[in-house]
């Protein structure tokens, strides 16, 4: 074992399951030992019935086979409610570190960031009581039948024996041949999807702009790619389907030619009825492995599923508990920064610092590309820093638990995402709503009124990534979001890029508020209209501090440096000119 490597967190979930696989177990012995019952009561109806002909014997053997079939069956029904049980168990377990794990993959934007390991992790569970695992778990009593044959004959023994590893051969030469094929369509299904998801996402800017002719061909070229590897992988295993139960029947039949010959050499333990018995339970040693070959496609996905899940849990490791910190008073410092976007090598910000005290606002401002949008994303700690860090009254951003950070930070950023809910649900951030706290944050931002306009109030739905508002109207109910409970420290990336002069004014004014309060601000901003409330400036370019210090010294250079490059620009006229 490689001691680098963090251990399975998927192999120590399945391993904690393993009462519930001995239960299963146990009721899987019972119930294949019933499968005994009908060749049984073939026998004694031979021997008792038909000898002594009394019917009273008749009924009392129906009766007792009647009674181990429903045994049988109320055993499996048993065993797969146990198994069920586990699949639960494993739910409950790993349900949430998948999806935290997508949502950190997702943030670092490495492989498996989307919705395919829901599906994995669903895969996986839905094995664990699907019918390939119950009948492996069948398997082991099939040794049993095979001891029964061996007591009847060594040579019909040997005969099940020989047919078990030809069928065994079979499943491998099936593997062989169809994983390949398998595992490319099932690659190929993942990104027909996610091509599709995209196109669902973007579907007005390719109605608007007459794109949905050439995205369906491209979609369509991908299924074809998928479907024409799911039908050769299907066609293989078909063939090797064929083949299985082609042995099944010829070794159930052989075994009976085998036993009818033994018989006749007087070879045969038992007598003539016993010949059957062997036909029957040599069926019964192959009937496991018969319905895993005609499974093997399930077997495969779910293998497949396992691995994407365990590479997915091994990049995104679990953090550990932290210790809990005081809540934060909003004393930022920034040292040293580099950073870049997770998964490149570039950096993005180059050695970019400064530090606020608790109430002072920031504006960031610079050309496009600057790297604004990213020294937003450091200073919430979504993504980690090639050095240096960010400390928010000490304790860096970055490692802070989140679920203990988050009340205490706001956080807008320029795509404003709304949740399908209620507005109050999404200014509320889905916590318990507090009615006072969520209309007080409407009310700094300027949407109070407007709100109780509308039919149901605060109560009214967004509807699906709040299609129900305009883009202003999202803007602001991301904004009151941000500043909902008054938070120790606030993010906000291009807050006004959809703000109307009278939005501005508002947004103007929550941070005012919000500032008397303490609440220290980061605003990244092409515009000027909420330079009246802030008190320092971070001018950036190509990812560097180009000047930083308070607002108006600032302003100045600037305006100094302006008139400079005018003046270097203008051309001076000659001394023959003049």
């Amino acid at each position: 074992m490689n001691p680098s490597k963090p251990p399975s967190e998927l192999r120590d979930a399945l391993s904690a399951l393993q009462p519930y696989f001995k239960r299963a177990a146990w009721f899987s012995l019972f119930a294949s030992l019933l499968i005994l019952a009908p060749s049984g009561y073939m026998l004694e109806v031979y021997d008792r019935v038909v000898n002594s002909r009394s019917h009273t014997t008749l009924a009392m053997l129906t009766l007792l086979v009647l009674a181990a079939y429903v045994l049988m069956e109320v055993l499996e029904w048993v065993r797969s409610e146990v198994m069920y049980g586990a699949a639960m168990a494993f739910d409950r377990r790993m349900s949430g570190r998948i999806f935290t794990a997508i949502f950190e993959a997702n943030l670092k934007r490495l492989p498996g960031g989307t919705a395919q390991p829901m599906n994995d992790f669903r895969t996986v569970r839905d094995f664990l009581y699907s019918p390939v695992l119950l009948a492996l778990m069948e398997a082991p009593v099939s040794l049993v039948f095979l001891v029964l044959i061996f007591a009847i004959s060594p040579v019909l023994g040997w005969a099940a024996v020989v047919a078990a590893l030809l069928q065994t051969f079979v499943g491998w030469l099936n593997e062989r041949s169809t994983q390949p094929s398998l595992l490319a369509a099932n690659r190929s299904a993942i990104a027909a999807q996610q091509y599709a998801d995209g196109t669902l996402r973007n579907a007005q800017v390719i109605e608007s702009m007459g794109m949905l002719r050439d995205i369906h061909r491209r979609w369509m070229d991908k299924q074809r790619e998928f479907l024409g590897l799911q039908a050769t992988a299907s066609d293989h295993a078909g063939f090797y389907q064929a083949v299985s139960k082609f042995l099944q029947n010829t070794v159930s039949s052989l075994l009976l030619g085998l036993g009818a010959w033994l018989l006749l050499r007087n070879q045969l333990n038992g007598g003539a009825a016993y010949m059957i018995v062997g036909s029957i339970l040599g069926g019964r040693v192959l009937a496991p492995l018969i319905q895993i070959v005609a499974q093997w496609q399930t077997v495969v996905n779910v293998r497949d599923a396992y691995d994407r899940l365990d590479n997915l849990l091994g990049m995104v490791v679990q953090r550990p508990p932290g210790m809990a910190l005081p809540a934060p008073q909003g004393q930022l410092l920034v040292e040293n920064l580099i950073a870049g976007a997770p998964g490149t090598q570039a950096p993005i910000l180059k050695g970019v610092s400064f530090a606020l005290q608790p109430g002072e606002v920031l504006a960031v401002v610079g050309p496009s590309a600057s790297g604004k949008t990213t020294l937003a994303r450091m200073l919430v700690g979504l993504w980690p820093a090639v050095n240096g860090k960010v400390r928010l009254d000490g304790a860096d951003v970055h490692t802070w638990n989140k679920t203990e950070l988050g009340p205490h930070l706001g956080y807008l950023p320029q795509g404003v995402e709304l949740f399908d809910g209620t507005l109050a649900e999404n200014i509320a951030r889905f916590g318990e709503v507090d009615q006072a706290k969520v209309e007080a944050a409407a009310h700094a931002v300027g949407l109070h009124e407007f709100i109780l306009a509308l039919p149901l109030g605060y109560d009214n739905p967004v509807g699906r990534e709040g299609a129900m508002l305009s883009g202003g109207q999202r803007q602001r109910v991301g904004l009151a979001r941000a500043i909902y409970g008054n938070p120790a420290f606030v993010v906000l990336d291009e807050p006004n890029s959809s703000l109307d002069e009278q939005g501005d004014a508002a947004l103007a004014s929550a941070i005012a508020q919000l500032k008397s309060r303490g609440t220290t601000f980061v605003v990244m901003t092409h515009r000027t209209s909420v330079l009246s409330v802030v008190d320092k400036m971070l001018v950036l370019r190509d990812g560097q501090t180009q000047m930083f210090g308070p607002r108006d010294d600032v302003l100045k250079a600037l305006s100094d440096a302006a008139t400079q490059a005018r003046q270097v620009a203008t051309p001076q006229p000659s001394p023959a000119n003049a």
